[in-house]
C-alpha cells in the first residue's frame, strides 16, 4: 500500500482525549480517498499528520513503505514531497496563473518549467488564462491553478482540505468529478477531506467516515450506504431511519418482522439468535420504501422536500414509526395525507436494539445463509 497509517494517534495538551484515535487505513497508489464527518471528528488534524504538520503521538504512518511518522520519528513536511490544496487556495494576488503554476518548480531549468507549467495549464483546461491574475477568474478556476501548483513538482502524494467549501453546491460536486478525472488522469494518489456526502462519493475511489477522532468504517461509497459497519455510518450517510423488527426462523428462511409488514426475498440477513429474542432495529433507507396505493400499510405525510424529479417525504405510521421515501415528483401530495407504502428490502442491516448510538458499536455481519454475500472490509471499532 502507498499510503499506511497504523493505530495512529494524534494528542494535544489539556485534552481528554485524542483528536486521532488510533485510527488504521490503507490507501493504494492512484487511489483517491476521502474522509468525512461532522466537525471536529479529527479529519483534517489527520490530513496534518500525514503532511507532517502535526506530530504522531502514537502509532506510525508510512508513505511508499517510509515510516515518515510515529512516536520517536518525524520526518520534516518540507522533505516528505506532498502537495497540498487548502479552501482558501492560497494563490499569490500578485501574480499571473502560469507564475503561480511555477511558483514551486524552483531548482529547475527554464525551459523545463515552462514546459512544466504548459502541462499542467492544459490538464486543468486553464492554458488560455495563463496570462490572466487569480482576481480575474472564478471560484471553480481558481481551485483548478491551485490544483495545477499543487501539481507541478509531481509530490508523490496530493492532499486536499475542504477546497470546494467557499463554492455553491452545484459547482462543488461538478469541480469534484472534474478534479477526480485531472488526477487521474495525472496518476495522482490523493488524500481528500470534505463534509459533503455528495462530493466524497463524487470524487473518492475510498471513503472514510470519521467521529470522535475515530474511523469508523473506510470502505467504497456503495458498501458505506449499503451495509454501514456502525450506527453512526448509517445515520450519517444517506436518508435512512432505524425500526423495530423482530427476527424469526422459519424452515431455513429468516423472517423479518416491521411494523411495515414483513420483508420478503431478503438476500442477506443475521439469524435471529444474533439478537435477545431475535429483536433488533432494521435500517430502512428512503429508497427502500416504496409508494403504492394499493398496499395495505398506510402512513401520513408529516414533511416534503422537492428535489426536482422526486420529493423526499418523511412519514409516520399509525403505530408512530417514522420512515422516508423517495417519491417520484408527479406525485405530488399534501402534507398531513396518507399515502400507501411498502418496503422493497434486498438486504437487511440491523443493529441491536439496545446499544447507544455511539462510536464503540459494531454492526452484525450477514450470516451464512445460502444466498447471503459477506463483506469483510468494515473497520471494527475497539
Amino acid at each position: 500500500m502507498f499510503l499506511a497509517l497504523e493505530q495512529l494517534q494524534v494528542s494535544y495538551a489539556g485534552r481528554a482525549r485524542p483528536s486521532v484515535d488510533k485510527v488504521s487505513m490503507l490507501l493504494k497508489a492512484g487511489d483517491i480517498g476521502v474522509l468525512i464527518g461532522p466537525s471536529g471528528c479529527g479529519k483534517t488534524t489527520l490530513l496534518r499528520a500525514v503532511a507532517g504538520l502535526e506530530r504522531a503521538s502514537g502509532g506510525e504512518i508510512r508513505l511508499a513503505d517510509r515510516v515518515v511518522s510515529s512516536a520517536s520519528v518525524h520526518l520534516p513536511a518540507e522533505a516528505r514531497r506532498i502537495g497540498m490544496v487548502f479552501q482558501d487556495y492560497a494563490l499569490f494576488p500578485h501574480l499571473s496563473v502560469q507564475d503561480n503554476v511555477r511558483f514551486g518548480l524552483h531548482g529547475q531549468g527554464r525551459a523545463e518549467q515552462e514546459a512544466r507549467v504548459r502541462d499542467m495549464l492544459a490538464l486543468v483546461g486553464l492554458t488560455a488564462s495563463a496570462q490572466r491574475y487569480p482576481h480575474e477568474l472564478s471560484g471553480g478556476q481558481q481551485q483548478r491553478v491551485a490544483l495545477a501548483r499543487a501539481l507541478a513538482p509531481k509530490p508523490q502524494l496530493l492532499l486536499l482540505d475542504e477546497p470546494f467549501s467557499n463554492l455553491d453546491v452545484e459547482l462543488r460536486e461538478r469541480l469534484a468529478l472534474e478534479v477526480r478525472g485531472i488526477l487521474k488522469e495525472a496518476q495522482t494518489t490523493a488524500l481528500f477531506v470534505t463534509h459533503d456526502q455528495m462530493e466524497a462519493f463524487a470524487i473518492g475511489d475510498v471513503i472514510g467516515v470519521m467521529a470522535e477522532g475515530r474511523l469508523h468504517q473506510w470502505d467504497t461509497a456503495y458498501t458505506l450506504y449499503h451495509r454501514p459497519a456502525t450506527r453512526f455510518v448509517a445515520e450519517f450517510i444517506g436518508h435512512g431511519v432505524f425500526t423495530p423488527a423482530t427476527l424469526r426462523q422459519v424452515d431455513h428462511q429468516v423472517q423479518v418482522q416491521t411494523p411495515l409488514g414483513d420483508l420478503v426475498d431478503v438476500a442477506e440477513c443475521p439469524l435471529p439468535c444474533t439478537f435477545v429474542a431475535g429483536e433488533c432495529d432494521v435500517l430502512l433507507r428512503a429508497d427502500d420504501i416504496v409508494h403504492d396505493d394499493d398496499a395495505p400499510v398506510k402512513a401520513q405525510i408529516i414533511r416534503k422536500a422537492f428535489r426536482g424529479s422526486e420529493f423526499l417525504y418523511t412519514l409516520r405510521l399509525k403505530t408512530g414509526e417514522t420512515v422516508m421515501a423517495h417519491v417520484p415528483s408527479h406525485h405530488d401530495h399534501t402534507v398531513g395525507e396518507w399515502i400507501g407504502i411498502r418496503a422493497e428490502v434486498d438486504h437487511v442491516v440491523t443493529f441491536n436494539r439496545a446499544c447507544p448510538v455511539n462510536g464503540n458499536e459494531v454492526c452484525n455481519m450477514p450470516c451464512n445463509l445460502p444466498n447471503a454475500r459477506q463483506d469483510s472490509r468494515q473497520v471494527q471499532i475497539p
